[in-house]
């Protein structure tokens, strides 16, 4: 088992994390301790998903979780977008954060599950 600060998905939901705390600071006021929190929440709730992944026997639960935090997330930054809280630069730098994100994170369960199948047929 891998330290799940050293995994590249670890690091990538860090860096997105530390970028949106970032610039949550010139959210307005309406939607700093709305949407702004409820976007790092589950930015914080994915990444202690992955550290469930990383840590436990069964890690399709827990990637599963990370990913829908995710999606949650990008639904966020699109409502922030909207709302013109952010700009179309951070929208897009963003979104291609999560894709990487969600990319890594459906490997690393399709790899998960099959795993799982394989001990399933070999029993």
């Amino acid at each position: 088992m891998a330290n799940y600060t050293e995994l590249n998905v670890y690091k990538a939901t860090y860096g997105l994390l530390f970028d949106l705390l970032s610039a949550s600071k010139s959210f307005n006021r309406d939607f700093k301790y709305t949407l702004g929190e409820n976007l790092k929440n589950e930015m914080i709730d994915a990444m202690m998903f992955i550290w469930r992944a990383n840590s436990t026997y069964n890690k399709v639960d827990y990637i599963d979780k990370a990913r829908e935090s995710i999606e949650k997330c990008r639904l966020y930054i699109r409502l922030l977008y909207d709302l013109r809280q952010i700009s179309i630069e951070n929208f897009t730098k963003w979104n291609i954060a999560i894709q990487n994100i969600s990319k890594q994170l459906a490997g690393w369960n399709k790899i998960q599950n099959t795993v799982a199948n394989e001990k399933t047929e070999n029993t």
